[in-house]
């Protein structure tokens, strides 16, 4: 029988990850020699290495492999059994782990504070980061929920839409389209467009979309957060097209503008989202069921 402890699959798994003594003592506030002392005391109790070094790196064994697999599949046990008892105790405590799209950012932090107003011994854990990352943490099982765009097939994961994000096209408030009714699509192709990273919601529809209209328009910029296409758009350096829920101060303040396009806005929706073989505790259940009442009006 294996002789093993929780801490000591906790310590092994956090150098599993990093593949690194330094960060995985970093990340657990521990000491580099504590952290070699448990990963020691894991491997004498199952009797194999876990782990081997090749010149200054570090590398898991087949063995550490296979313990990876387990120690991941215990930490997971053990995080349902949380979530059950915090469900038998109610809406009174319990945690929340939360992502949410850089863009969904501008919105879910409201909703986040109305939630936690109405159960104030919650303790909420948010991510704001981009889709790739959303889906990765998803894969892992790192959340309870997600809130993104519509998320891709063949993720066996739970999506459900819960309000609108309309895409619209911004310019500088001095633009010489701004005021111009039903602009044709074909003359955005005139223009320089200031887009997000590749594999972003937005960027992905906005490209769908030219494509439908066969319409090419030219890359200006490309950069990797809404603010920094604001700023750009509201310097002169083109157009873009971003949720509007992202610019509603710039709107209000006169330092951009919306343009009038034929088929604009483009139609989309936010999710509440998480792994189909999730079991959600109450509390995330709870805001679950919050937000799909928000985009129904009820709340």
């Amino acid at each position: 029988m294996l002789h093993l402890t929780l801490r000591q699959l906790q310590v092994f798994e956090a150098v599993a990850h990093h593949l690194s003594y330094s960060r995985a003592a970093r990340e657990l506030h521990l000491s580099q020699p504590a952290v070699s002392m448990q990963v020691k005391l894991l491997e004498e109790s199952i009797g194999l290495p876990l782990f081997e070094q090749l010149g200054k790196k570090i590398f898991m064994t087949e063995a550490g492999r296979e313990m990876f697999h387990y120690s991941k599949a215990i930490a997971e046990q053990l995080r349902e059994a949380e979530a059950v008892f915090e469900q038998m105790k109610g809406l009174d405590r319990g945690e929340l782990k939360i992502a949410v799209a850089s863009t969904a950012n501008y919105f879910a932090t409201q909703l986040l504070a109305h939630f936690c107003q109405a159960h104030p011994q919650v303790v909420v854990h948010l991510d704001v980061t981009n889709r790739a990352d959303l889906l990765k943490q998803l894969e892992q099982n790192a959340l309870d929920l997600v809130v993104m765009g519509q998320p891709p097939e063949g993720h066996d994961l739970v999506a459900e839409s819960f309000m609108e994000n309309p895409l619209v096209v911004i310019s500088a408030p001095n633009h010489a389209l701004v005021g111009v009714p039903q602009i044709p699509v074909e003359r955005l192709a005139e223009e320089a467009l200031i887009v997000r990273e590749a594999g972003s919601g937005t960027r992905s529809a906005s490209e769908r979309f030219f494509q439908r209209h066969g319409v090419a328009p030219r890359t200006g910029l490309v950069m990797n957060t809404n603010e920094a296409i604001k700023q750009a758009v509201q310097a002169g350096m083109g157009l873009a097209v971003v949720s509007l829920h992202t610019v509603s101060l710039e709107l209000q303040a006169g330092r951009l503008a919306v343009l009038d396009v034929v088929d604009f806005p483009i139609r989309r929706h936010w999710f509440v989202v998480h792994r189909r073989d999730k079991r959600l505790s109450a509390v995330a259940l709870a805001f679950k069921q919050f937000l799909l009442a928000q985009g129904s009006g009820a709340v």
